[in-house]
């Protein structure tokens, strides 16, 4: 078989074979993950759907830049995936009765199976993916991976590894869900408060990706993040009563309210103290406040991660400038939340942050040098800490060691500028 289905008919062909590749390179990054997961659901088997989705997208490749760009370009992916695991099913020679089940995918008019409490594709394989018997580590990094569309090097980063060990353990991963047959089954409703927590990592990890990428001309990817808390909003609808997904969805609300002023017009980075609050999303502030007092409700005893980070958001949301924050409060936040997750580096790296609000930057410089962790993030934190005490020299060098790391152009850019103000004297 060759190519996908004639879906609706082709686009014109705008600027030939660069305008297709583009296009499906644009349906790959945002639709990609759901086409997975939508045959992963179907065929049960994940190297199985990864194959066929590779194998449709080379045949799109191939095929629309001569017959133009689908009309709807995720249903051809979808339609042509769904043939290809039919193709390699038939060619490895798998049993008769998964070559029928995969036969039966050619018909598009058959209805989609709902089973589950689980309604959504890319939810329901995450839900899927986090099997109790693999690590939690194990399980975030294989949903970030396969199904949430992050590349290695990225996955690494949301999860504070490097790419090497990400390979490994990635690889290591499969290994083990093959020897010991793990079976790619839908969780029934009583399963899902046993895979919430890897589920939950799984979402924060996401969104967090999205909000500072990695590298590229964006600091942010709007598509991801927004994909990131669509998921969650389904997931607290799905488990209301629960009250990590109502403090997650806070936390990512929160945050993204904020998301209109981290650039200016001219497409610098702002920092937050320095941001235009009134650009801030008043709605999904309000949402945000209200989820987490929801969620603190429904808690008892000590707070959750979710519902500190969370809590550290509002503390910002409710303040008309930087100076009306509550730092003090806002060090007592970390250190609770460092008291239940004492490895988590960038929490340390926010205290410290906190505390040169707090008590000034040379505390600030304190709490810093107690950490451990040494990466671009806390050379920059530093760098700004060495700066507010004119310190120029010191920031400078701090500065650009934290431009040895992979950054975004636009952080890279502001960081730039930070030196060449340093650099003329000034704080």
């Amino acid at each position: 078989m060759t190519g996908g289905p004639p879906l609706g008919g082709p686009a014109p062909r705008e600027g030939g074979s660069s305008f297709a590749e583009a296009r499906l390179a644009e349906t790959v990054r945002i639709e990609g993950a759901r086409i997975l997961a939508t045959l992963v659901r179907t065929v049960g088997a994940l190297e199985l759907a990864e194959d066929a989705v590779q194998e449709a997208t080379i045949a799109a490749l191939r095929d629309w830049p001569v017959s133009g760009v689908p009309d709807n370009p995720r249903a051809w992916l979808t339609v042509a995936s769904r043939r290809k695991a039919v193709d390699i099913i038939r060619r490895e020679g798998l049993r008769a009765g998964k070559e029928r089940e995969g036969t039966e995918l050619v018909d598009l008019n058959a209805p989609e199976p709902a089973e589950g409490a689980v309604h959504d594709d890319q939810l329901r394989l995450i839900f899927t993916c986090c099997h109790p018997a693999l690590a939690l580590e194990a399980r975030v990094a294989l949903a970030l991976r396969t199904l949430c569309g992050l590349s290695v090097e990225e996955t690494a980063a949301a999860l504070l590894t490097s790419e090497a060990a990400m390979a490994k353990r990635l690889t290591r991963t499969r290994q083990k869900i093959a020897q010991a047959s793990i079976p790619y089954r839908v969780p029934s409703a009583d399963e899902l408060p046993g895979r919430l927590a890897a589920v939950c990592a799984v979402l924060h990890s996401l969104y967090t990706s999205g909000h500072t990428r990695l590298s590229g001309a964006r600091l942010t990817d709007v598509d991801v993040c927004a994909e990131a808390i669509r998921l969650t909003r389904l997931l607290a609808r799905l488990l209301p009563g629960a009250p990590e997904p109502a403090a997650l969805l806070a936390l990512l609300l929160l945050t993204e309210a904020r998301r209109p002023a981290r650039m200016d017009a001219a497409g610098e980075v702002v920092l937050l103290a320095d941001q235009d609050r009134t650009l801030w999303d008043t709605a999904k502030i309000a949402e945000g406040l209200a989820l987490l007092e929801a969620s603190l409700e429904r808690t008892d005893g000590v707070a959750d991660p979710y519902q500190l980070q969370a809590a550290m958001a509002a503390q910002h949301a409710v303040a008309a400038t930087s100076a009306d924050t509550d730092w003090a409060e806002m060090v007592r936040l970390y250190d609770l939340l460092l008291s239940v997750q004492p490895a988590n580096g960038a929490a340390a790296l926010g205290r410290a942050v906190a505390v040169a609000e707090a008590e000034g930057p040379a505390a600030g410089l304190a709490a810093l040098d107690l950490l451990t962790e040494d990466d671009q993030r806390r050379q920059a934190v530093r760098a700004e800490l060495l700066g507010r005490l004119g310190r120029f020299d010191e920031a400078i060098s701090a500065m650009r060691r934290s431009l040895d790391a992979a950054l975004p152009d636009p952080e890279r850019d502001h960081r730039m500028r930070r030196i060449a103000r340093w650099s003329s004297g000034r704080g």
